[in-house]
């Protein structure tokens, strides 16, 4: 793709989002998804693989429907109470079509059944903007929304971290793995996301690094299903010392960055009298916490069974780019501790 199709496809991008963030009217908002859309559609499909081709036509007929039932749901609601404005008293038939409509393009469960079949057919880096940039639009007009349907979000948040951490176990693809994780940490966000937007914000910024992290750590190991990370130790020493870590903090254990957001939403849920659904949440990320540990397993405990013992690989200086991921890895582990600093700079 040309540098410069290339640059005006990623400003297209930044510039929906950014008109989403902004927007007051839902007019507005619903445009601004549209041009984020329409600008990661030939990100998508650049290498012109039948299976990138597929994928990308199934994300766009996705979010093309969820476009237009958000429309017609701010349209019903300008109906019903005379104004486009996305922070006014909405009615609750409108609230509840609209916060469907951006579940679906979250990709929140029971909606989630179109993204693991979409990251299956693009590359890691693609995936990257689909598991993180793409997510901010949408979430940040669901924590907009007032007043909330509260039951429904509390149960989409449930179903996506049960279905998220339970889609996963199965998965031998890492493509697949990731999306279902990508769904799991949603389910997190929309369970607090009534309660305290501030924490929300804070689990949003942890989940971008962390996602962000795993997701170029793959790309350097050149990996797409979990037989390939078993080579990993011989090709990347370090790397495979650090990738543990990086898992085990989007897997949201002590005392890794992780554990910060799931900390804080576990304590607001108990604090807002939610204590059943505070611990429902709690057990559903042992399931999630499962295939992280697989991968860590494959990838540190095992031999590829092909690799010849005392033969080790021809090894050339790498020309890839690792300042990010080491920036990336450093804020994904270690960040426990500013946990105070944090929740004070977000609550601004």
């Amino acid at each position: 793709m040309s540098p410069y199709v290339l640059a005006l496809l990623l400003f297209s991008l930044g510039l929906g989002t950014t008109m989403t963030f902004a927007s007051s009217h839902w007019l507005l908002a619903w445009i601004g998804l549209e041009i984020n859309t329409l600008a990661i559609i030939p990100l998508m499909a650049q290498n012109h693989h039948p299976r990138a081709v597929e994928a990308t036509t199934k994300y766009f007929l996705i979010q093309a429907t969820a476009a237009a039932v958000l429309l017609f749901a701010g349209t019903t609601n300008a109906w019903l109470t005379g104004q486009w404005e996305i922070q006014q008293d909405a009615h609750p038939l409108p609230v509840t079509i609209i916060t469907l409509a951006l579940a679906l393009k979250l990709g929140l469960a029971p909606l989630h059944s179109w993204v693991p079949e979409v990251f299956q057919g693009l590359g890691l880096t693609t995936g990257l903007i689909l598991a993180t940039w793409q997510k901010l639009a949408p979430l940040a007009l669901l924590l907009q929304i007032h007043p909330p349907n509260s039951y429904l979000l509390i149960l989409l948040g449930l179903t996506s971290t049960l279905i998220g951490g339970w889609g996963g176990l199965n998965q031998t693809q890492l493509r697949k793995i990731l999306a279902y994780s990508s769904t799991a940490q949603l389910g997190w966000m929309v369970l607090v996301s009534q309660f305290s937007p501030s924490l929300t914000t804070l689990a949003v910024l942890v989940y971008v690094a962390t996602t962000a992290a795993t997701f170029l750590t793959l790309k350097l190991a050149k990996a797409t299903n979990i037989n390939m990370l078993a080579i990993s130790w011989a090709k990347a020493p370090a790397l495979v010392a650090l990738t543990p870590l990086v898992l085990l903090s989007l897997a949201g254990l002590p005392p890794m960055t992780g554990f910060m957001p799931k900390w804080l939403i576990l304590q607001e849920l108990s604090k807002q009298g939610l204590a059943p659904t505070a611990t429902l949440a709690a057990l559903t990320a042992l399931l999630s916490l499962y295939y992280y540990l697989r991968i860590t397993y494959t990838m540190t405990l095992t031999m590829f069974p092909n690799n010849l013992t005392g033969t080790p690989p021809w090894r050339l200086r790498t020309r890839k780019i690792t300042l990010p991921l080491a920036c990336l890895a450093i804020a994904t582990i270690s960040l426990l501790p500013l946990t105070p600093a944090a929740v004070a700079l977000v609550a601004l």
